[in-house]
């Protein structure tokens, strides 16, 4: 491997950390900054520290956010007794994209997975609970991944919920607009069947 200038093989190593972010795409990067004018890269390493110094999360839903509480819970124009709870806070902006949902949000940072040490205790439900035994909540729908761990975290958080005499939904999953039945798998037939409604 090349050896580079210790400001340049520190910035590579710390560019790689970045998901899906190889060597040679950290060298690309690397080499693209230290080519910048000098604003750009100061405007790079600006945003870098006000993303880390000015975004936190709302205390209400745990999105990331820089006022407290969120621009979804502060809304007064959405539902705020219908919670939409996702895993992470990128899945907020693919059911935004719905246009067909005008609730809140709680977002979890994750899901269960034993395979890679995440318990229950790893999931941000705490402020969620809270809501639903202050009663200000009347639906929690559960739009986790359909994936093993999804499931396995809508199932533990149907279990938690259900005690509250709160009522929880899945969301349907199946086959997606514009594919081919044909294609679809065994779990995504099943989910589309079980999520079928009237026409």
């Amino acid at each position: 491997m090349a050896r580079f200038a210790e400001p340049m093989a520190r910035l590579i190593e710390e560019l790689r950390k970045l998901p899906g972010i190889g060597t040679k795409s950290a060298q690309r990067m690397a080499f693209h900054i230290l080519r910048a004018s000098e604003a750009d890269a100061e405007a790079l390493a600006d945003a870098v520290r006000d993303l880390k110094a000015k975004l936190r999360l709302c205390s209400v839903c745990n999105n990331i956010t820089d006022v407290d509480p969120c621009i979804y819970c502060a809304s007064p124009t959405r539902n705020q007794r219908l919670v939409c709870v996702v895993e992470e806070p990128t899945s907020i902006a693919s059911v935004e994209k719905s246009r067909g949902y005008n609730g809140v949000y709680h977002v979890l940072h994750g899901t269960l997975s034993p395979l890679h040490g995440v318990g229950p205790e790893h999931l941000r439900t705490g402020n969620l609970l809270v809501r639903v035994e202050r009663g200000e909540v009347d639906e929690v729908i559960l739009a986790t991944s359909p994936t093993v761990e999804g499931e396995a975290t809508a199932a533990y958080l149907a279990d938690l919920l259900r005690p509250l005499k709160v009522r929880a939904t899945r969301i349907a999953t199946g086959v997606p607009a514009g594919s081919d039945i044909e294609y679809a798998d065994e779990v995504t037939m099943t989910r589309a069947i079980e999520g079928r409604r009237e026409v």
